[in-house]
């Protein structure tokens, strides 16, 4: 089957396929926010019969939580499965947003058009790249070149609870020759790029109690503890001088990055100080001599997320707090236990507890880093599909994330998996005034189309 139609196709259809991301992307499927379960059934609704549509057997499958998406076009060729998830972030602060965020528009802006609203990067944009390429394929030719199974979940943005046990019990049916995602994003503006390693991730949440109610500073403060500076003290104490963590034995896994990849990420002419000075910073402030990229892609980090003591209102009130909290999350890499890491800190914690404290620990989840294997032939057939669409060659990346699907497939499926995706660094996920370029919708579906292509010639 040849590609030339394929992609004059997708240029032709794109007005439709856009206003078929609109369609979707009205649908507020916030997976986190039980109110909104109804709209998750919803989405999940909406693209099924999108994709019985373009001739796929689909049905959307039950489970605990949010449902699943599953969706098999049969087929000669390899047997690809391609992931993405339909669910959203919620949106507050809403005042923050320009516009309804889930009444999506095409704006035009400095750097060209955008797709403006929740979801449009991520994942329902990135999602869409790969079925609208599935739609492209099916009209120019009356089939897929490929025997495809798509598997879409509800809960991602909510830790996936559902998730294992439903590879777990439907392996058979989903276990493919590789899997394909789509919820990553290009090496700036216009290189793509393939993730070859993630970073895992623990979640840690700890309150410190000290007296048994707030407490007059001017009554007890001298002579009775205060668990906000307790928990100051155990936050300070958590890296040293240089940026190392000093959790004990936290390093035991880390690998040093090898001289090949070294090269690989300096050709790729990171400017830090550009990356930092577009948040308003201009230092790195993470392991000392280090590269950037490496302390991005490949070294672990423990950073804290929050902190809740005290009086935090309008005015000032003189209170010594009773208690003192902290959001704490650690990224992994290399083989780093997650169990392990957890139990040290703990006892770290513990171990600096004066008399008259006691703390509380609440865990977020826990998941080991991923490392994909690029010997599998679909990597390099999609590296040379992806820099015949791009202005640049595609590169082989890290990335400072954490995609737990990813680990997922090989330990549950004994599948490869390969992240392609499409998003920039300005899409704003998780935050107010999401968007996704339109040209990186464009291209996404030009590029998902180049790779079955070459997957399957």
């Amino acid at each position: 089957m040849t590609l030339d139609p394929v992609l004059a196709r997708i240029d032709a259809d794109l007005p439709q396929a856009t206003d078929r991301l609109l369609d979707l992307l009205r649908i507020p499927s916030i997976s986190t926010d039980p109110a909104y379960k109804d709209k998750c059934d919803q989405a999940a609704d909406w693209l099924v019969s999108d994709l019985q549509s373009i001739g796929f057997t689909a049905s959307k499958r039950p489970t605990s939580g949010h449902p699943m998406v599953v969706a098999h076009s049969g087929g000669d060729g390899p047997h690809i499965l391609f992931y993405g998830h339909y669910d959203v972030q919620p949106v507050d602060p809403l005042n923050l947003w320009d516009r309804d965020p889930f009444d999506p528009q095409i704006e035009d802006t400095a750097n060209g058009k955008v797709i403006r609203g929740r979801g449009s990067s991520d994942d329902k944009g990135q999602l869409m790249t790969f079925v609208e390429a599935c739609r492209a394929w099916k009209a120019e030719h009356g089939e897929l070149p490929a025997n495809i199974t798509i598997f879409f979940e509800g809960e991602e943005e909510s830790g996936s609870p559902s998730l294992t046990p439903f590879m777990e019990e439907n392996a058979d049916e989903l276990t493919a020759d590789i899997a394909l995602i789509c919820d990553t994003g290009l090496y700036g503006d216009s290189t793509p790029a393939i993730i070859t390693q993630l970073r895992g991730l623990l979640g840690e949440e700890l309150t410190i109690t000290g007296p048994n109610k707030d407490l007059h500073s001017g009554m007890y403060g001298g002579l009775a503890m205060n668990p906000a500076r307790v928990l100051a003290k155990v936050i300070a104490s958590l890296h040293d001088d240089t940026g190392r963590i000093t959790v004990p034995d936290f390093y035991d896994g880390v690998p040093e990055l090898s001289n090949e990849l070294a090269a690989a990420w300096d050709d790729l002419k990171f400017d830090e100080k550009h990356f930092l000075g577009e948040v308003g910073l201009s230092e790195p402030a993470g392991e000392a001599g280090r590269r950037p990229l490496e302390m991005l892609w490949s070294r672990p980090t423990c950073e804290v997320n929050g902190m809740i003591s005290g009086y935090t209102g309008d005015g000032f009130k003189t209170v010594l707090p009773s208690q003192a909290s902290a959001k704490i999350s650690f990224r992994l890499v290399g083989k780093q236990n997650p169990l392990k890491i957890r139990e040290n800190f703990r006892k770290m914690v513990q171990d600096m507890l004066p008399p008259d404290c006691s703390v509380a620990f609440s865990d977020h989840g826990a998941s080991a880093a991923g490392q994909m294997t690029t010997t599998h032939p679909a990597f390099d057939q999609a590296r040379k599909a992806l820099s015949d669409e791009w202005p640049n060659a595609a590169a082989y990346v890290g990335c400072g994330g954490s995609i737990p699907i990813a680990g997922h497939f090989k330990d549950i499926l004994n599948m490869d998996a390969m992240l392609i995706g499409f998003g920039k660094d300005d899409d704003q996920i998780h935050s107010p005034n999401e968007k996704y370029d339109l040209s990186s919708f464009h291209k996404g579906i030009r590029s998902w189309a180049r790779i079955l292509h070459e997957m399957t010639r």
